[in-house]
């Protein structure tokens, strides 16, 4: 039997799950297990399966080099993590690092001498779904989707009770297991740098600033310490590392703060998705018991629609980003294979330009309002999500505490987003 899935990035155990967590999202509407997904995974698996997509073995990395080019995922967006917070633990430490791969939609995780891909994709009804695929030779490799193993790390607290992913930062000990006493904690593009990538190898500069990477950390009493200075601007893995091993040398920087950015952007979409799917049934069975009208929404429904939609908005616009003090640059080309993908307006501009001076990105807005997983979100928090970007970009909202929003990165927003994306209001294209 192969070893499962039990986290992609970051559970370390396995965790209860809370009480009732995934009976809501496996009931109607949702019926997360029962509904087929449609992603990148499950539409490259009907290619495979069809003849028009095929997946070359690698006697040393199995499927890992064809899959990531099947979905146009660089291989410069390696990351790698030396903490043993996966089930696959037996092949994790910090001289064997676990290995991640990604695009917008899709994550890649790898261990050496591992029996299996860990797989997971972001879905527009599904949120986060999980796979496994094993690294045995085949002449048919199937895609075997995961559910209650998985969920039960990546839907938890951790992920507001919903399936989503984790990046998470711990102290980890000399073998690589996490020293829970000194804490962990999920992590985004809102945390302090000083408080990411613990358990992470990370690659690149960043000036006075500081971070948990890179160290082994002692156990003490009552916590673990670490040396930050001693894990600081390393543009080279360590020599305990045997980087023949891997797809690249590097552990980029960049590539681990976009991934911390739309990780977490990801699951915000999840919860945006389900939360207001969730509302609207309630309302749709509350509307018939009480004869309403059906096209109306309730005072409640819309309370929660909008809340969904300030926490996703807020998080668009970066509103909470932890600001930078010191340039960042990696050592890869990840920054230019990212930002030479995605749309471009006839001015050149793009929202997946990079800052790296004082915030990750040039311009205030997520690239992934481009997303399946964005235009997959149901009509009502859409259609508000829209109507505060309209409101935010054009100034008919104050943003007084947002000082990265100026009126000339506004206004480029706006024009930006009307010429690239599809699917607009009328008012924004107008």
């Amino acid at each position: 039997m192969n070893i499962l899935l039990k986290a992609l990035l970051g559970c370390s155990v396995l965790l209860p799950m809370a009480a009732g967590a995934l009976d809501a999202f496996e009931e109607a509407p949702i019926r997360y297990s029962e509904t087929a997904p449609d992603n990148a995974i499950s539409q490259l698996q009907q290619s495979l399966d069809g003849g028009t997509a095929k997946l070359v073995h690698d006697p040393d990395f199995g499927y890992l080099k064809s899959l990531l080019t099947a979905l146009n995922i660089p291989e410069t967006s390696q990351l790698l993590v030396f903490s043993k917070t996966s089930l696959q633990i037996r092949h994790i430490a910090p001289s064997t690092p676990r290995a991640i791969y990604f695009n917008d939609d899709v994550y890649i995780g790898t261990v050496q001498e591992g029996e299996v891909l860990e797989v997971s994709a972001a879905d527009p009804v599904l949120g986060t779904v999980f796979y496994t695929l094993n690294q045995g030779a085949t002449s048919s490799p199937q895609f075997v989707r995961q559910r209650h193993d998985c969920l039960q790390c990546h839907a938890t607290t951790m992920t507001r009770d919903l399936p989503g992913h984790i990046v998470r930062s711990v102290f980890a000990g000399s073998d690589g297991q996490p020293i829970f006493k000194a804490g962990s904690q999920v992590t985004d593009q809102d945390t302090p740098l000083a408080e990411r990538w613990g358990g992470w190898y990370i690659t690149g500069t960043h000036g006075k600033e500081r971070h948990r990477g890179n160290q082994i950390a002692r156990e003490t009493a009552h916590d673990a310490v670490i040396d930050p200075e001693a894990g600081a601007n390393q543009i080279a893995l360590p020599g305990r590392v045997d980087t023949s091993k891997y797809l690249t040398p590097h552990s980029d920087i960049v590539a681990m703060m976009v991934l911390e950015h739309q990780s977490q952007m990801h699951n915000l979409m999840t919860r945006a998705n389900f939360e207001t799917r969730m509302a609207l049934h309630r309302q749709a069975i509350s509307d018939r018991i009480f004869e309403r009208d059906p096209t109306i929404l309730s005072e409640s429904s819309t309370r929660i629609i909008h809340n969904l939609g300030d926490a996703l908005v807020d998080y668009m616009i970066f509103a909470n980003e932890a600001e930078l003090t010191d340039p960042i640059a990696g050592t890869s080309s990840f920054s230019d294979d990212f930002q030479g993908d995605g749309p471009v307006d006839s001015q050149g501009r793009s929202l997946r330009q990079l800052d790296l001076e004082s915030r990750l990105f040039t311009y205030p807005l997520s690239y992934l309002i481009y997303s399946p997983q964005f235009d997959g979100l149901p009509t009502p928090v859409k259609d508000y999500v829209y109507q505060r970007l309209w409101n935010i970009f054009t100034g008919a909202e104050p943003t007084p505490d947002l000082l990265h929003l100026t009126n000339a990165k506004c206004r480029a927003v706006i024009e930006m987003v009307a010429e690239t994306k599809p699917g607009l209001p009328a008012y924004w294209v107008k």
